[in-house]
């Protein structure tokens, strides 16, 4: 493909993509006050919003939650065996 038909498809991307961005916008706002109104009205905090968000996220994107388990059970035993081999007491 030569040069000038590249940025013309890359300007038609962004072009598209610009278009999407726009729309979806709104949506994104949405979910802004959709956080908002459960924090002013102390329904969730911060944390429990991230978290149902994650929970969210690995459920959309179907993570077995017994593999998750392991490796983050595998992760934290690192973490602590590293951290009671840097306490020099």
């Amino acid at each position: 493909m030569e040069a000038d038909n590249r940025q013309q498809k890359m300007a038609e991307y962004i072009q598209s993509l610009a278009a999407i961005e726009d729309c979806m916008r709104p949506y994104r706002d949405q979910r802004k006050e959709l956080r908002k109104n459960f924090i002013e009205n102390a329904w969730l905090d911060k944390d429990e919003i991230s978290l149902a968000t994650k929970a969210y996220r690995m459920w959309e994107q179907h993570i077995d939650m017994d593999d998750f388990a392991k490796i983050f059970e595998a992760v934290e035993t690192s973490f602590i065996d590293k951290e009671d081999s840097n306490d020099p007491t």
